[in-house]
């Protein structure tokens, strides 16, 4: 497959609905906080971070807690945002962070975000995919999280943007807190019961350096074969 030279400023996420709630797209050199509780579509928004950023020919590293190399590929092919080829012309790279017989100890996570850090800076990729990172700080200190994410902040200043998902749950309030601050970008995922069914909420807290104005929410659901597809609450209540 060919390549372009151009490289888009922004990262999108390839769903016009989408891309119009954060204001057209996240902007390049920022870092981003993807924040929700299990099975309320961080991957997915993950994922179809990682397919936009590819169409705009971004080179993208997907870290993942949640996928090995083969089920990540195979998952993303069944929402049709299928990446294989992209994969084998080594535009993208997936790095498993399934790490067995570890010590689960604030000194052994704090290695493990050392390396994490030191591995991102070192590669060429200009879009960084870290999902989860849940796994490696609910044994940190608050810290050691806050000296990772200030190490990701200056390599999103040297050029690169980042995505970072995170489980709500595993936190304290006030560490929360500190962690959001953090971060350029912020959208927040919930699951919410309208009527008989169970739908997904993006929630956009902030998007520093959007080209255009932010929206606030929007409901998807995602369907196998098919992808993400937003709907309107209106229609969610039918």
């Amino acid at each position: 497959m060919a390549k372009k030279a151009s490289i888009s400023s922004i990262v999108s996420t390839g769903n016009k609905e989408i891309d119009k709630i954060i204001g057209g797209g996240i902007p390049s050199r920022t870092l981003n906080l993807i924040e929700g509780e299990n099975d309320t579509g961080k991957s997915v928004l993950s994922q179809q971070f990682n397919w936009g950023a590819l169409r705009q020919n971004h080179n993208v590293a997907y870290y993942t807690s949640e996928n090995t190399i083969s089920s990540f590929l195979s998952q993303t092919t069944s929402l049709s945002l299928d990446m294989v080829d992209h994969f084998i012309w080594g535009y993208l790279k997936i790095y498993p962070l399934q790490i067995e017989d570890i010590e689960w100890s604030q000194k052994e996570m704090k290695r493990i975000l050392d390396l994490i850090s030191t591995h991102i800076s070192k590669n060429k990729e200009d879009v960084i995919m870290i999902d989860s990172l849940t796994v490696f700080t609910t044994y940190s200190t608050e810290d050691d999280i806050m000296d990772f994410l200030a190490d990701c902040r200056f390599i999103c200043d040297s050029g690169k943007t980042m995505f970072v998902t995170l489980h709500k749950y595993a936190y304290e309030e006030d560490t929360l807190v500190r962690i959001r601050s953090i971060f350029d970008g912020h959208l927040v995922l919930r699951k919410e019961q309208i009527g008989d069914r169970y739908i997904n909420i993006l929630e956009v807290a902030k998007v520093r350096g959007a080209n255009k104005t932010t929206g606030n929410i929007v409901s998807f659901e995602v369907h196998p074969g098919f992808g993400l597809r937003v709907i309107p609450i209106t229609q969610a209540q039918i």
